[in-house]
């Protein structure tokens, strides 16, 4: 039996979510920020992550998961972003400012510490590197 993806599109609200997070001011900023890049209105998924668009992806065995394309989640310790590395990811990271990565997320404890405009061209870049369907 194939197991069912735990992050998935909800219809909660978003603004609200965001409202009512550890960091609803950067939530809202970084919500704006991808709304312009992406073009698009932002929706949950599951209970924690904004998502823009969607996208699928490789699961073992060839099978294929879907996800958002690019989104964030305001935690607590830092506002963690889920985008795909593109070309020109380091470089752009050595200009950010004050941040930290793991595998497949870039973490930021207050927007305050990076320069916004580095921050918009990594959003731009994930963005336009995934194929969205």
């Amino acid at each position: 039996m194939a197991k069912e993806a735990k992050t998935k599109a909800t219809e909660v609200g978003v603004d609200s979510f965001l409202a009512g997070s550890a960091r609803p001011n950067d939530g809202a900023a970084v919500c704006a920020l991808m709304r312009k890049v992406s073009g698009m209105e932002p929706r949950m998924w599951g209970p924690s992550i904004v998502g823009f668009g969607e996208r699928d992806y490789e699961l073992a065995g060839g099978k294929i998961g879907r996800t958002m394309a690019i989104g964030f989640s305001p935690r607590k310790p830092a506002l963690v972003f889920y985008m795909r590395h593109a070309e020109g990811w380091d470089e752009r990271l050595s200009r950010l400012g004050k941040h930290d990565g793991g595998k497949g997320c870039l973490y930021i404890k207050k927007l305050a510490d990076v320069d916004l405009g580095v921050l918009e061209e990594l959003v731009s870049a994930a963005w336009n590197a995934v194929e969205k369907v």
